[in-house]
């Protein structure tokens, strides 16, 4: 006798603050929503949504991957935003700019780029 498994129903969290993470390379972009404590709500990149090539890395680009991530983490009640911008692209604004214009309250805006405090060893001088 087989019997039948029973299923979980999934339920939506619903989060009304949480964390925007864009990571714009000069290849790519990234965009991660979690809650505040760090769990992942929603998550996107430009690759994903077919952009091949060099046309990862444009501003239109991480617009698009930016607003897709966010309709996402809208369906389960977000509201409120803080903005974390890692990475030198050219997308950074654009990033910011879809969030404002799919309909959320930005609370802050900061730049977690790393910077070397010193950078890598130089090579050593030629002989000659």
């Amino acid at each position: 006798m087989a019997t039948a498994k029973k299923t979980k129903k999934k339920t939506k969290r619903s989060v009304v603050e949480g964390r925007l993470y864009i990571q714009v390379t000069f290849n790519n972009t990234l965009i991660t929503v979690t809650d505040m404590v760090g769990n992942c709500i929603a998550s996107s990149s430009s690759g994903a949504l077919g952009f091949r090539g060099a046309k990862k890395a444009t501003p239109f680009a991480s617009q698009v991957t930016s607003s897709t991530a966010l309709k996402k983490a809208i369906d389960h009640g977000l509201q409120y935003v803080h903005v974390f911008v890692k990475g030198p692209g050219l997308g950074r604004e654009s990033a910011i700019r879809a969030a404002i214009t799919v309909g959320l309250t930005i609370r802050s805006i900061t730049d977690v780029t790393p910077l070397p405090h010193n950078g890598c060893r130089p090579k050593k001088k030629r002989h000659g």
